[in-house]
């Protein structure tokens, strides 16, 4: 492996929302293994970010939920993306979008910093809407979309699609903001 292609340098090219990197790592079946690792990595750092306001009980289940919630999010949108909005020119598939989504987490690592007093809130807000834009970036390119706006379109309707998933799940099995 190349510099170019080897882990960090790709978080690198992720986070800087570098197109290249995330037409290179849909072409790269290999990649998947990668992509998977900087989602339980942005998670972890989440977690660790957190604990200060927390606690460490969390790091775990949140890792988990970060990876579940990945390929759910990857399969919602390759729903919406190739059967509700697709361009003529769209051809995917599961795991081209696995792979660009895992790197688009890659912003998220900076969340770690959350555990310095003070700083929580900042890093999240930060981390979040670069998140957004990497995940902007890699369904445009895994989709093959010559419009962003059409990205966009598919990743807020993925999002709405998830949260009422996470919400009638929380409401069957119950979620955090109730008692045990």
């Amino acid at each position: 492996m190349d510099d170019k292609t080897s882990f960090f340098n790709r978080i690198i090219r992720a986070a800087k929302l570098e197109v290249q990197l995330y037409e290179e790592v849909e072409a790269d079946k290999g990649a998947l293994w990668q992509a998977a690792s900087v989602v339980v990595l942005a998670s972890l750092a989440a977690g660790v970010g957190a604990a200060a306001i927390g606690g460490m009980s969390g790091i775990i289940t949140g890792t988990i939920t970060a990876l579940v919630g990945w390929l759910v999010w990857a399969y919602i949108v390759y729903l919406i993306g190739t059967k509700i909005l697709p361009e003529p020119q769209t051809k995917t598939d599961y795991g081209e979008l696995l792979r660009t989504i895992g790197f688009s987490s890659s912003p998220g690592l900076i969340r770690i910093l959350g555990i310095i007093p003070g700083l929580f809130w900042v890093v999240s807000l930060v981390a979040t809407i670069w998140m957004i834009a990497a995940m902007v970036i890699a369904v445009r390119q895994a989709l093959d979309y010559t419009s962003t706006y059409r990205a966009i379109g598919v990743c807020v309707i993925g999002w709405i699609i998830q949260m009422i998933v996470i919400v009638v799940i929380f409401a069957i099995f119950g979620g955090p903001a109730q008692p045990v």
